[in-house]
C-alpha cells in the first residue's frame, strides 16, 4: 500500500492564492495522525491519561483522551511521529510541554498548545545530533576513501584498468560534492513575476490529476499573470471527467485561467507538451508532469533564474512523494535528492544542467518556440523519439543559452513502487541518456573546460563500468585469485559519503537507504546499461502505451 504525507486539507480548495484583500493564510498546516499520545503530569513523572491523536500541527495537537481534561491544565505530551505524518525528517519520539486551550463538550476532544513548536524541539536536540553525526560520517567516509585510493595508486600498475577507472570515478564524484557545496540558488525577487503558462501533459492520471492541477493553481503568484493548460493525451480512464470536475470546482475563483485541451486519441507526451506550448500566452512556459505536485512558491522560485537574460531555462528540485511506501521508494528518495542537490547543483555552477527534469522546468517562451517544431518531430534512426523529451529539449536550449538548477523550487512526484515499473522506467531513462549524451558530446567541448571534462567523464564512466566490474569480480578472482574487497570497500565509502551528506542536509532517518541503493545499482541496475547500448534504437515507452510503441515494434 502506498504511503503519503497526510496533510489535512484547508476548507478552501486553493488557500494560497492571494485573496481579494491581499492576505494569505498564516496558520499552521494541520496533519492527520493515526498515532496515540500519552498525557503526563507537568513535571513528566506520572501518566494522567492517553488518547488518539485526531490531528496536529507545528504548534499544537487535537487529542481524543480517555479521561476528561480541563482548560488551562498543563501537561507533558509524549508521542511518536510516524513516517508520513509530517514532512521528512520529523519522524521521531517527542516529549513536549503543552497546555489545554479548548475542550469540546460534545466529543470530549482536547486541544493542546505546545510551549514550543515541533521544529524548535527537534532543532534543539535531535537535529543537532544528526548534523554532528553526519559531519563525523563525512569525515570518516573521506578517510576511508583516502586509504582505499592510496592503495590504488600504490598498486596502480598491477591492474591499470580497474585502478585508473577507480581514480577517475573518485575525481568525478568528489568534484560533484565540491562544486555542490559552492552552489547557491537564485534569490527570490517578488517584483520579478513574468507572465507564466504552466503546461501539464496528462495521460491516464485520474487518481492524481486533481491534486496536480490544484498545486499549479495554488501559487503565491499574481493571478492575472498565471494560467494552467492541461493537455489530455487521449486518456482511456476518467482523467477528462476529473479535469472537468476540477474546472467546475474552481471556475468561480480562477475563471478562464484553467484551460483543458483533449486529444481524441493518444499522440505521445511530446506532442501534448508542444500543443500546450502553442496555446500558451505567458512569457515563461513551465512544464509539470501530471503526477507531480508543486509547492505554493514553486512558480515564483523557478522563474527567478530567468532574470538573467543568458539563462534560457531552469529546473527545480524533485522530491519523492511516496517515499515511505517500501524499501524501493526509500532508496529512490535518497537517489533523487542526491541527484538534484549534488549533481544538478554542481552542473549549475557552470550554467550547464544537462537535464531539465520533467516534473518541474521553466523555459523562456522565445527560446522554447525556436526549437519546438524540431524537438516535437525529432526522430532517431528514422523512428519518432517517444521518450527523453526533457533531456532532448535541454540539449536544444544548451546550444544557445544557459540551463540552471533552482534548489528552492520544489515539486513532489510519485515514483514507481514496484520493481517491474521501476526497471521499465530505468531502461527508458538509460536509452534516452545514451542517445542525448551522444548528441551533447558534439557541442559540450565548447563549454567551460572543467565542465566539459566532467561531462565526458560522466558519460564514459557508466558506459565502461560493466567491463570494469566484470574484470574486478570475475576475471581477477578467476585468473589471479584476487577478490574485489578493495573495490567493494570503495563503493561502500562513496555510498556513505552520499548518505551522510543526505543526513546532514535532510536530517532524515532515510539516509542509510543510500547504501543499499548503491549496491543495488552495482549488481542490478548497472547491467541495464549493457542492454541500453545494445538496443539504443528502440523507441517503446515501456510503461505508457502509445501508437508509436506499436510502430517501434
Amino acid at each position: 500500500m502506498e504511503v503519503f504525507p497526510r496533510e489535512k486539507p484547508d476548507r478552501r480548495f486553493l488557500p494560497d492564492i492571494p485573496s481579494k484583500g491581499a492576505t494569505r493564510r498564516t496558520y499552521d498546516t494541520r496533519y492527520f495522525s493515526e498515532g496515540k499520545a500519552d498525557v503526563y503530569s507537568e513535571d513528566g513523572k506520572y501518566r494522567d491519561c492517553s488518547g488518539n491523536v485526531v490531528n496536529l500541527s507545528q504548534g499544537g495537537m487535537l487529542l481524543s483522551p480517555d479521561k476528561k481534561l480541563r482548560v488551562g491544565q498543563k501537561a507533558m505530551l509524549r508521542f511518536f511521529l510516524n513516517a508520513g505524518t509530517m514532512p521528512e525528517g520529523y519522524e521521531s519520539y517527542l516529549k513536549l510541554p503543552a497546555t489545554v486551550v479548548r475542550v469540546d463538550s460534545a466529543t470530549g476532544h482536547a486541544a493542546f498548545q505546545f510551549e514550543r513548536t515541533i521544529t524548535e524541539s527537534l532543532r534543539r536536540r535531535r537535529w543537532r545530533y544528526f548534523e554532528a553525526a553526519a559531519l563525523l560520517g563525512i569525515m570518516l567516509a573521506l578517510i576511508g576513501v583516502w586509504f582505499i585510493k592510496k592503495e590504488s595508486i600504490f598498486y596502480f600498475w598491477f591492474d591499470v584498468p580497474v585502478f585508473l577507472y577507480g581514480l577517475c570515478a573518485l575525481f568525478y564524484l568528489l568534484s560533484r560534492f565540491f562544486f555542490a557545496a559552492l552552489y547557491r540558488p537564485y534569490p527570490a525577487d517578488v517584483n520579478f513575476t513574468p507572465s507564466v503558462s504552466i503546461i501539464v501533459p496528462c495521460f491516464n492520471e485520474e487518481k492524481w490529476i486533481e491534486r496536480t492541477v490544484r498545486g499549479c493553481l495554488n501559487q503565491h503568484y499574481p493571478e492575472e499573470l498565471l494560467e494552467v493548460i492541461v493537455v489530455d493525451d487521449g486518456s482511456t480512464d476518467g482523467s477528462v471527467a476529473a479535469l472537468k470536475a476540477v474546472r467546475d470546482k474552481v471556475y468561480d475563483e480562477v475563471g478562464e485561467r484553467l484551460i483543458i485541451h483533449v486529444f481524441p486519441e493518444n499522440r505521445g507526451k511530446r506532442h501534448a507538451m508542444a500543443a500546450g506550448a502553442r496555446r500558451a500566452k505567458g512569457d515563461v512556459i513551465v512544464f509539470v508532469d501530471s503526477d507531480s505536485f508543486l509547492q505554493p512558491d514553486s512558480v515564483l522560485q523557478v522563474v527567478q533564474p530567468l532574470k538573467d537574460q543568458r539563462v534560457g531555462a531552469a529546473t527545480g528540485r524533485c522530491e519523492v512523494e511516496n517515499k515511505w511506501t517500501n524499501m524501493l521508494t526509500r532508496m529512490q528518495a535518497v537517489r533523487y535528492f542526491v541527484g538534484f542537490r549534488i549533481f544538478k547543483a554542481a552542473e549549475s555552477i557552470f550554467d550547464v544542467v544537462t537535464c531539465l527534469s520533467g516534473p518541474l522546468a521553466s523555459y523562456r517562451r522565445d527560446v522554447l518556440m525556436r526549437y519546438l517544431d524540431t524537438w516535437e518531430h525529432q526522430t532517431y534512426l528514422g523512428q519518432p523519439a517517444t521518450f527523453g523529451d526533457d533531456r532532448s529539449l535541454t540539449n536544444y536550449v544548451l546550444g544557445s543559452h544557459y540551463a540552471v538548477y533552482q534548489h528552492t523550487a520544489v515539486t513532489h512526484t510519485i515514483v514507481p513502487s514496484t520493481y517491474s515499473k521501476f526497471f521499465s522506467q530505468q531502461m527508458r531513462w538509460k536509452r534516452s541518456w545514451l542517445r542525448e549524451s551522444l548528441r551533447a558530446c558534439l557541442f559540450m567541448w565548447k563549454k567551460e573546460p572543467f565542465m566539459a571534462i566532467s561531462f565526458y567523464l560522466g558519460f564514459l564512466l557508466p558506459v565502461l563500468a560493466p567491463v570494469v566490474v566484470l574484470r574486478a569480480f570475475v576475471f581477477m578472482p578467476w585468473a589471479y585469485g584476487i577478490w574485489p574487497v578493495t573495490y567493494i570497500a570503495g563503493v561502500f565509502f562513496m555510498s556513505m559519503l552520499m548518505c551522510t551528506s543526505y543526513l546532514f542536509l535532510k536530517r532524515s532517518n532515510l539516509w542509510f537507504y543510500g547504501v543499499p541503493f548503491c549496491f543495488f545499482y552495482l549488481f542490478v541496475l548497472l547491467w541495464q546499461i549493457v542492454w541500453a547500448v545494445l538496443t539504443f534504437w528502440k523507441s517503446s515507452w515501456g510503461t505508457r502505451p502509445s501508437h508509436f510503441d506499436s510502430e517501434a515494434h
